[in-house]
């Protein structure tokens, strides 16, 4: 038995000490056939590949290799081969999916019958259940526990829940070999256990005293171990382990294997093994020197009652030397992190060397190969991209949110912009379309439903589009009103919705997802059936574990790994990304099923042992020339913490070395920042435009004199740029929208001449404001709850306006007019009152309804509140159509409000000592004045925010226009009008 450290290459220093006859006990070297002879097991494929090409470049290029094989093989590569000769064929696999679907039933009926979940699982919790159920039949299968092990937990013990999952158990690893049975088929791990057993049982059969070498598997696995154990009883059977520490004492390897908490420890897998093979630490000869920085890697990772030798160890060390060649990047986000190790992987690139990037986070192994692409770099990630997040993932996510959403607008849109979607149309055509149909729902909100889009359609074309889009997702939009529905009917219909909606043959994950889609089709009815909520989630579950491999070759200098794959790598600089806290290592989870002290009960391994293999991956993968480990201090929304191993490094080596780990990455750090910096911003100005006279305008209305007076550049990006506000889409209703369906519910009962004072007044109110909200059925809820609490202002106006009623001989409504000054060069004021009434004296009192925020007294005695002024002002001049000039003689807001405060009523506020009628003519002097100023001649700019509102605790709502003025830029508080 030998062993290969971590600070030399695996896989060239096996096959170098192949070549000089270290591992071949005597056999003879000679002629040009003797290394065809040689048997050399490996743990992976990609292994394979690399030792087969390590011997190449040893042997001079072209060369007759060893049968190089992986552990276990693959389903019929060697069972023809194996005896017994007479063994029936091996079963065919059941897939992943079978055994989810399958087992979802179970689960379900479980979950509906025990009591044990707080709360019932939904469809996507019931699969991601059944997977977890999937792997703890794997675990069993692999440690070789029977069954009949969970009846000799004791019931006492045991926890009443716990209980009935034992209970559970017990059907289920009942139930599911029968089903395997009864479809002649078996699980991937027990068809694995029975090629490694059949392999261990006919080793010396097939090899006899030829060399057999099995390397870097840490026999986990315990038929790996069986095979491992038949190898060393052969004449020439050699054992080469990765990374065993041979300075291990056999007290220390008996007290790894029988004290607590020894799980996660980087030697556990190995030391177990070696009880597992009957050979102690003596019976390792290592194949390479010691390396100060292994010797390092392994103090700092000592078991925790060791630690009190770390200042001897420590001194012991040249700690420098050792982690020369070590870098550490300690990046505040993730999409920092991911630029860095791009950065730091282009740099490695461009000098010849070859780069290995070890990532645990599939989403952070996206995310560096999209930095990548920015420097012409493709790269092969060994994990291939979830199907769920391919281009045809993300079609039929669209294609089940249109359908959920019932077509609202973003979803549409967003499905429309696929440019997979052609709809039998040419795609230009389909991305004209969707432009126009984009513009028309950011200008007015459509009704619910494909009908509704259709309402606001405004050509044939449009109608025509909309007309395919709802055929092509008949098929998922028949499932959204089932009663319920299973998985192979949800594969189907989303099938033929993306084959409908016209997709490219070409589109990443279109085959993978037909594939999955026909095999749940083929499966019939299997899997529990569900209603049809959630969709998105049920389909996340349902595509777990299917993969999109890459369609581009990637380069063979640079490749991204996950643990497993980079095992026995070592490219001239490896790159581990993601050391954080709960990623590398993966928290210790004994899944839903088992607890922690249940799993080791019947036998299986502790949750920690998957964090001792972790340790093991990260002591081989540090042990590379040159290392670049990156993390980030910060993931998504969530402070996040460098990993336990890491934090255990930085506490041997100490502050100052870990210090200058870190300076050593700022680098690429630093970069990282550089590559997007535009240089220090350079805030905008005041935009001071002038525009001629002959372009600035001559109609204003009465709500635009504010602006006129306030930022006459609203004015000019209005009228002389003709730009016009366009909502975000799918935006929710605003307080504006509101308040324009409230005024139009009481201008209705006004012109209708309704009757404040009749007993169903309230009633005839309340089914004009039902009529009013129609188009709010995306927010069905929030709608309810406005009609509710409008009824209660509804309510309160009708008492207001029954107390006035005796004063009030004529009630005016939403009163348009104009107003021309021939002086001012035929300027025009457009007016529009929300209410004119004719009280009993012959003077009018103008109501101004506001859902919003209503002006502040000083506002209105400043005359910066010229709207009701300049109604009055109308008023008397005679220019609402059908109501003749006079005095007013009170101007009122009204606020309507959605709280306990739903109706307040607030009288208009002049100056003191002046009359209602002087606040009247001095508004329209100033108007007049600002008209002759800004409009008239082009003497002075049309500036932003000449006179701001001076915001005093009040929420301040930015305008139309400020991110055109780039007011935030040269404002003194961004954000807030600079008093």
């Amino acid at each position: 038995m030998f062993t290969i450290g971590p600070d030399v290459p695996f896989l060239p220093t096996l096959a170098a000490r192949v070549l000089d006859g270290t591992l071949l006990s005597g056999w003879q070297r000679e002629g040009p056939f003797w290394l065809s002879d040689v048997t050399i097991f490996v743990p992976t494929r990609r292994a394979r590949l690399k030792l087969a090409e390590a011997f190449a470049q040893q042997r001079g290029g072209a060369v007759l290799l060893p049968d190089i094989r992986t552990l276990g093989s693959e389903a019929g590569e060697e069972e023809p081969f194996l005896p017994p000769f007479d063994a029936p064929s091996t079963r065919p696999v059941a897939s992943a999916l079978e055994r989810r679907l399958a087992l979802s039933q179970l689960v379900r009926a479980f979950a509906e019958s025990s009591g044990s979940f707080a709360s019932p699982p939904n469809a996507a919790e019931v699969f991601w259940l059944a997977d977890s159920l999937g792997t703890l039949i794997d675990d069993i299968s692999i440690e070789g526990i029977h069954p009949t092990a969970f009846g000799e937990l004791v019931p006492a013990e045991v926890a009443e829940n716990w209980q009935q999952i034992l209970k559970f158990l017990d059907i289920v690893l009942a139930a599911w070999p029968a089903l395997l049975e009864e479809r002649g088929k078996v699980d991937a791990a027990a068809a694995r256990n029975e090629r490694l057993l059949r392999q261990a049982s006919a080793a010396q059969r097939l090899h006899g005293d030829r060399p057999v070498i099995a390397a870097g598997s840490t026999g986990s696995i315990p038929a790996t171990a069986a095979l491992l154990k038949a190898i060393t009883a052969l004449e020439r059977g050699v054992v080469v382990l990765p990374g065993l520490d041979s300075s291990f004492t056999p007290d220390q390897h008996q007290r790894m294997l029988e004290s607590e908490a020894m799980e996660s420890h980087p030697q556990y897998g190995l030391m177990k093994l070696l009880r597992r093979l009957g050979a102690g630490i003596g019976d390792v000869r290592e194949l390479a020197g010691d390396n100060p920085r292994t010797a390092l890697v392994r103090a700092a990772l000592a078991p925790a009652a060791e630690t009190p030798a770390w200042p001897a160890w420590r001194a012991a060390l040249p700690v420098g030397e050792a982690l020369a060649g070590v870098g550490i990047v300690a990046a505040r986000t993730a999409d920092q992190e991911a630029r860095a190790i791009a950065l730091a992987a282009r740099s490695a690139l461009a000098t010849g060397r070859s780069v290995g990037i070890v990532a645990r986070d599939q989403t952070l192994a996206r995310r560096i190969a999209a930095e990548l692409k920015r420097h012409g770099v493709e790269v092969d990630d060994a994990a291939g991209t979830p199907l769920f997040q391919s281009s045809a993932g993300r079609l039929a996510r669209q294609v089940l949110a249109v359908a959920a959403g019932n077509f609202a607008p973003v979803d549409t849109i967003a499905l429309l912009r696929n440019a997979a979607v052609s709809l039998g149309l040419e795609r230009a055509q389909v991305r004209r379309l969707a432009d126009r149909l984009d513009l028309r729902l950011r200008k007015e909100r459509p009704l619910a439903g494909l009908a509704g889009l259709h309402g606001l359609a405004d050509g044939e074309e449009l109608h025509e589009l909309l007309n395919r889009l709802g055929a092509a997702l008949q098929p998922v939009l028949a499932l959204a009103v089932a009663e319920r529905l299973t998985a192979g009917e949800l594969a189907a219909a989303l099938l033929a919705a993306i084959a409908a909606l016209g997709t490219v043959e070409d589109l990443p994950g279109l085959a993978e997802f037909r594939r999955w889609a026909e095999e749940v089709e083929m499966l019939g009815g299997a899997g529990a059936s569900f209603p049809p909520r959630f969709l998105d989630a049920v389909l996340s579950a349902l595509l777990a574990g299917s993969k999109v491999a890459s369609q581009r070759p990637g380069r063979d200098d640079i490749a991204i790994w996950g643990e497993l794959e980079a095992r026995l790598m070592s490219p001239d600089l490896m790159i581990l990304a993601a050391m954080n806290e709960d990623i590398w290592p993966p928290v210790a989870d004994p899944g839903p099923w088992l607890s922690r002290g249940m799993r080791i009960g019947v036998g299986l391994e502790p949750p920690e042992r998957q964090q001792g293999q972790a340790a093991h991956d990260f002591a081989m993968a540090i042990g590379n020339a040159q290392v670049l480990i990156a993390y980030a201090e910060r993931i998504g929304t969530s402070p996040a913490l460098p990993s336990p191993l890491l934090q255990r490094l930085d506490a041997f080596v100490g502050e100052s070395e870990a210090r200058a780990l870190r300076a050593r990455g700022a680098r690429w750090l630093a970069e990282a920042e550089a590559i997007d910096h535009a240089g220090l911003p350079r805030p905008a100005p005041r935009p001071v435009p002038f525009p001629k006279a002959g372009l600035r305008p001559r109609r204003l209305s009465i709500t635009e004199i504010e602006p006129l007076m306030r930022s006459p550049y609203d004015i000019y990006a209005r009228h002389v740029l003709g730009l016009r506000r366009l909502e975000p889409l799918g935006t929710e209703p605003s307080a504006r929208e509101r308040g324009t369906m409230i005024h139009g519910v009481f201008e209705s009962f006004v012109k209708a001449g309704l009757d404040f004072e009749s007993p169903e007044a309230l009633g005839e109110m309340m089914g004009m404001a039902q009529q009013a909200f129609a188009g709010l059925d995306a927010i069905k809820e929030r709608r309810d709850i406005w009609l509710k609490r409008f009824e209660r202002a509804g309510r309160l106006f009708l008492d207001y306006e029954r107390r006035r009623d005796s004063e009030i001989a004529e009630r005016h409504a939403e009163l348009k007019g104009e107003w021309v000054f021939p002086a001012l060069d035929g300027f025009v004021l457009v007016g529009k009152a929300d209410r004119i009434d004719v009280r009993r004296d012959g003077t009018l009192e103008i109501i101004d309804f506001k859902t919003g925020g209503v002006p502040q007294p000083k506002d209105m005695t400043a005359f910066d509140a010229p709207q009701l002024l300049l109604e009055a002002a109308m008023a008397r001049a005679g220019m609402f159509p059908g109501l003749a000039g006079r005095d007013s003689s009170a101007l009122i807001y009204i606020k309507i409000g959605l709280g306990p405060a739903a109706f307040q009523v607030k009288p208009f506020s002049v100056r003191k000592g002046m009359a209602l009628m002087q606040a009247v003519d001095e508004i329209v002097r100033r108007m007049q004045g600002h008209v002759e100023a800004f409009l008239l001649h082009d003497g002075l700019p049309m500036a932003a925010r000449i006179r701001p509102r001076v915001e005093s605790g009040r929420r301040s709502y930015p305008g139309d226009y400020d991110h055109l003025a780039r007011t935030d830029e040269w404002t003194l508080t961004a954000g807030v009008d600079d008093p």
